[in-house]
């Protein structure tokens, strides 16, 4: 870096630094006049209580659909799909559980279709339809349940990139489906898109999975500046899956590299420190761009840390959204509008800057956004129930009548009926 180049970045990271402690304290004091409630879009949903407004019924499964994957390979209690595992540990103790399947309004099947892995430590995306259709077929032969209603009181944890299309490809996912199975059931799931094959009406989108106990661990003092303006790590091309480039993100991240690399207002790299969530505590922004799919744990890290979510994804369905203010404590740029991100951040008025903080700073917005263990009142557990209480009482066509049938077993890609 030449002598005028380290000049600028060294002013750039003092003013920044004198900018977040300016901040900081202009926080501070507003915190201490905020009412209780944040205003926004969130509509107070944050803090209702699930309990006594839903009963849900845990179905018992064979083993070999969740707890001897999990001996199996347990890297995937760590991975960003463990959502469906502890959901499944969650509602074993919650009070929400019933053991009488006739006053249930929802009835959950604790499948672990993440929970199969290639020796990287990714789904096996062939695998996980012939697990869930080997599990649906399981219930609906074993109770009567699901042929009441064909799936249409069943609710799935379907944490795979594309969701219910389970594919990390959106080409292959959107080739496949939504498994046909599932298509009256209501899919809760980390994929949403508006407009989208994978996106099923009525889902729930929830946050990927990001181990609290482990960013607590790294949690430094709330007064340190953030002196760090636009803060990213991760990948810009994934030249294994995506040789020509171009296609993986959409392009977007590439454009992030190409754009921004030598600008000293962007911390940007493939390398991932050891330092990595202290210094998402020392930034101002954090990306959250897409990348396959359009979310990425980046999202629920930058909330937890105070960092100003910038989220490059269009047309993204965020987790909560009835809950989460997303509008208030984020900034969204659009694909397109990439190459202007350094203008776009820096335009943004220091008022509007600490409001977005003041609001991240709110626990109740960091818990909507975690799966605890145990849980704690809230915390995305009880989001999940809080978005399937929404949904009763169930509407009219959910009970079929005797011998009708809404689903067609033997529909779907070949591949996905061979036996599991």
């Amino acid at each position: 870096m030449g002598a005028h180049a380290t000049a600028a970045a060294a002013a750039v990271l003092l003013v920044a630094t004198c900018v977040a402690a300016v901040a900081a304290a202009a926080a501070a004091a507003l915190l201490q006049h905020e009412p209780g409630r944040i205003s926004g879009d969130a509509v107070g949903v944050l803090d209702d209580d699930p309990v006594g407004k839903l009963k849900v019924f845990v179905y018992e499964m064979p083993r070999k659909y969740n707890r001897m994957l999990l001996d199996k390979d347990s890297r995937c209690l760590h991975h960003m799909f463990a959502a469906e595992i502890f959901m499944h540990q969650f509602l074993l103790s919650s009070a929400v559980r019933t053991l009488d399947p006739e006053e249930a309004d929802w009835f959950y099947t604790p499948a672990y279709t993440t929970c199969d892995l290639t020796p990287q430590g990714f789904p096996l995306p062939f695998r996980a339809p012939r697990i869930m259709r080997s599990a649906i077929r399981y219930v609906a032969t074993t109770w009567p349940f699901w042929n009441r209603t064909d799936g249409a009181d069943h609710f799935f944890l379907t944490p795979h990139d594309f969701g219910a299309c389970f594919h990390y490809q959106e080409e292959r996912a959107m080739e496949r489906g939504i498994l046909p199975l599932l298509r009256r059931a209501t899919l809760v799931q980390t994929f949403g898109q508006r407009n989208h094959v994978c996106l099923q009406d009525g889902s729930i989108t929830v946050p990927p999975y990001a181990d609290p106990r482990k960013m607590q661990a790294h949690l430094i003092s709330p007064g340190t500046p953030r002196s760090i303006f636009v803060y990213f790590r991760g990948l810009f091309y994934d030249m294994g899956n995506d040789p020509e480039g171009g296609y993986y993100a959409r392009g977007a991240r590439a454009s992030v590299w190409e754009n921004f690399k030598d600008n000293p207002l962007f911390d940007i790299s493939t390398e991932h420190p050891s330092t990595y969530y202290e210094d998402m505590q020392r930034a101002i922004f954090c990306l959250c761009p897409l990348g396959w799919a359009p979310w990425s744990p980046r999202l629920v890290e930058a909330v937890v840390f105070g960092c100003i979510p910038v989220i490059i994804a269009d047309d993204i369905v965020l987790p909560f959204a009835d809950a989460i203010p997303w509008e208030d404590i984020s900034v969204f740029v659009a694909e397109r509008d990439v190459p202007r991100l350094d203008s776009i951040l820096t335009s943004i008025p220091l008022p509007d800057i600490l409001r977005r903080q003041r609001l991240l700073a709110r626990d109740s917005v960091k818990q909507a956004l975690l799966f605890h263990q145990p849980a704690r009142p809230g915390d995305a557990f009880h989001q999940v129930l809080n978005g399937l209480a929404r949904k009763l009482p169930h509407g009219e066509g959910v009970f079929l009548q005797p011998g009708e049938k809404a689903l067609d077993w033997d529909a779907g890609l070949q591949s996905d009926l061979k036996p599991w």
